[in-house]
């Protein structure tokens, strides 16, 4: 903001086309029967050229409405695309937690295990696995965290 560059310029440019063209798009908030909670998780591993660190997303789904999302960049480098997809589903994992305490202290109960959808067969088999391997050992607390509630099924 101080000292502004051409390149800075360009960017600016660059989000103002986006936005001009994307001005119709929205959220489809639609009337749903189903309290079913569901999400999806990704990640692109090593994605940032500046320190090679991941971004993570996730969005949390109540019935066809999108509730809760996120993206972010994730605070360790991954050695992985697993890891970077496992920390993803942490996050969604936790979130979907999370909003499973609060739609039942609305007192909106739902008889459905929330879903999680994630694209990376590593970090599907590591969430049920409870074989733990040594080459994933820096995910531990990560990995103890979805294992339990995978196990309790409740994800």
């Amino acid at each position: 903001m101080h000292a502004p560059t051409d390149s800075h310029w360009g960017a600016v440019k660059r989000i103002l086309r986006y936005l001009r063209g994307t001005t119709t798009y929205g959220l489809h908030i639609t009337r749903s029967s189903s309290f079913a909670l569901h999400g999806f998780t990704d990640a692109d591993w090593a994605g940032s050229t500046d320190n090679r660190k991941s971004t993570c997303d996730y969005v949390v789904f109540l019935g066809q409405t999108p509730i809760s999302w996120k993206s972010s960049k994730q605070r360790t480098v991954a050695h992985s695309s697993t890891e970077a997809e496992y920390k993803a589903l942490v996050d969604g994992t936790a979130e979907v937690i999370w909003l499973q305490y609060l739609l039942r202290d609305l007192q909106i109960l739902s008889t459905f295990t929330p879903t999680l959808w994630c694209d990376n067969l590593g970090a599907i088999y590591l969430s049920a696995n409870p074989i733990f391997h040594a080459r994933t050992k820096h995910v531990e607390v990560d990995y103890h965290f979805i294992r339990d509630r995978v196990a309790k099924k409740e994800i």
